[in-house]
């Protein structure tokens, strides 16, 4: 089958099923039709679209953790821990490192280790290893929505197993679980697979279930520009829109200035109205999601807490439907239970402090949206230019001219001659912009923002500068500055 922004027959979707499903036993778990009747019974309560739409309909901002282990009986008890502990509104289940690279067998070792040592070997919860009952008996012994939160390119025996358990959200895309997460896998492959995620979700929507896509929103999750991230989680939004999802959480991960931050989230939410409907996509639930500082995080706890906070209050104030919430253990490894919960608490006390606040508008703020709406814009358009109006094609042919270009990004296919670096109030701009089709203007602006933090800070505006603010927030400040400024 050709790679095209279309949606997949039923045909073309059966066909390929039968091949996923075969992939591992579990495959065989899945009915479909017997999946529809089980999501119907589901209460709205627990379905994650339908509770990211009430949120966002009463203007509140919902938190999520991250986490996920090996045996199904802890993963429930750590659930249950941040719900009742920590206070989620949403719970995730962070699949494992084996499952994101569809190495079952791999996988299904770790499980019994786990068995055997009585605590979980794996850095995440096994989907589909534990197949569609293991999947239900979790869905069944929380009492809030569930989402899968992974890093997969190839994600569709995953999907196929955790709706069919009742989890009626699915984090990724065929950029944003790419480029970021693997080194080797085509564009061409990623966007067909995720394709079949999405017109999975359409079969759903259907018949009548409403279910939740999420593209990742931080990429690599190192000084990201916002307009890099929006354009991928646009593109991303309007491909699983062709395949007949309804309910988008678009998302933005944390650069730190506050200003950015707001205005980032705020222009991602219109802009993605604004290209679904510019390209027909009625009746399109667009809600978003901002993630906390994923770069370095101090080791100190006070200080984490610091950060964790920053970020709570910056998606609150930006009027973000969620917010995805980090532990005072970030620096050190996987957090127990009860730091998690702790990162929770903390968020939900910033929330709820901050609960019908929200920036008002500025000249900075207005400026700021309207530079990153121009820059998207651009990246955006060029990708659909690039496909002559097909924006699949447009996205494989778009990266390799390096119409986008992801920092710090592994993947082969990734153009990679961009580089990004914070000017002087600490927000993220272009130090290179590689081949990226900007106007004069954009080029212009970026380059003297950089400027304005050059004279400020005595030194050339170069590459040191990106060095330098990688590592900054972990040593407590936010831009990397030569000592003595």
């Amino acid at each position: 089958m050709d790679l095209k922004n279309k949606k997949w027959s039923d045909d073309e979707f059966f066909k390929q099923r039968e091949e996923v499903l075969g992939q591992w036993p579990t495959g065989k778990e899945v009915d479909l039709d017997e999946a529809v009747k089980y999501l119907e019974n589901i209460p709205d309560e627990k379905n994650f679209a339908k509770k990211l739409e009430k949120a966002k309909n009463e203007g509140k901002t919902l938190a999520q953790p991250r986490a996920g282990v090996a045996l199904i009986d802890e993963h429930i008890k750590l659930l249950n821990f941040l719900d009742k502990e920590g206070g989620a509104d949403l719970l995730p289940s962070t699949i494992d490192s084996y499952t994101r690279q569809n190495r079952y067998d791999e996988c299904q070792v770790g499980i019994e280790e786990s068995l055997k040592a009585g605590r979980s070997l794996l850095n995440g919860y096994p989907g589909v290893n534990h197949g569609v009952k293991g999947g239900r008996k979790v869905f069944e012994s929380v009492n809030l929505p569930l989402q899968a939160r992974h890093g997969t390119p190839d994600s569709r025996l995953l999907a196929e197993i955790i709706h069919a358990a009742g989890f009626t959200s699915n984090e990724g895309g065929g950029i944003s679980y790419n480029i970021p997460y693997a080194k080797s896998v085509t564009m061409e492959k990623s966007i067909r697979d995720w394709q079949y995620c999405d017109r999975l979700v359409g079969y759903y929507e259907d018949r009548g279930i409403s279910i939740n896509r999420e593209p990742f929103g931080p990429l690599t999750g190192t000084l990201v520009p916002p307009s890099t991230s929006n354009a991928v989680a646009i593109i991303e939004a309007l491909l699983a829109a062709e395949q007949g999802v309804k309910s988008i959480t678009v998302g933005y991960g944390q650069c730190g200035n506050l200003v950015q931050d707001v205005a980032a989230i705020r222009s991602l939410e219109e802009q993605t109205e604004e290209y679904l409907a510019k390209y027909g996509y009625k009746n399109v639930v667009v809600t978003t999601v901002f993630h906390q500082w994923m770069g370095g995080f101090p080791e100190d706890e006070a200080k984490a807490f610091g950060v964790i906070s920053t970020g709570a209050a910056a998606a609150a104030l930006a009027g973000a439907t969620k917010v995805i919430v980090k532990t005072p253990h970030e620096a050190i490894g996987i957090p127990t239970k009860e730091a998690n919960s702790e990162g929770i608490k903390a968020t939900k006390m910033v929330l709820n402090l901050l609960e019908g606040q929200r920036m008002p508008m500025s000249k900075e703020l207005q400026s700021e949206i309207n530079v990153i709406k121009a820059e998207t814009k651009c990246m955006v358009d060029g990708i659909i230019k690039a496909g002559n109006g097909d924006l699949a094609i447009g996205t494989v042919k778009g990266f390799e001219e390096g119409i986008i270009d992801i920092p710090f990004g592994p993947s082969k296919y990734n153009y990679g001659k961009m580089m990004p670096a914070r000017d002087n109030e600490g927000a993220v701009r272009y130090l290179m912009t590689g081949n990226i089709p900007f106007t004069k203007d954009l080029l212009d602006f970026n380059k003297s923002k950089l400027e304005e933090r050059g004279t400020f800070e005595n030194r050339a505006v170069g590459f040191q500068m990106t060095v330098d603010d990688i590592f900054a927030v972990g040593k407590g400040k936010l831009i990397g500055r030569p000592e003595g400024k």
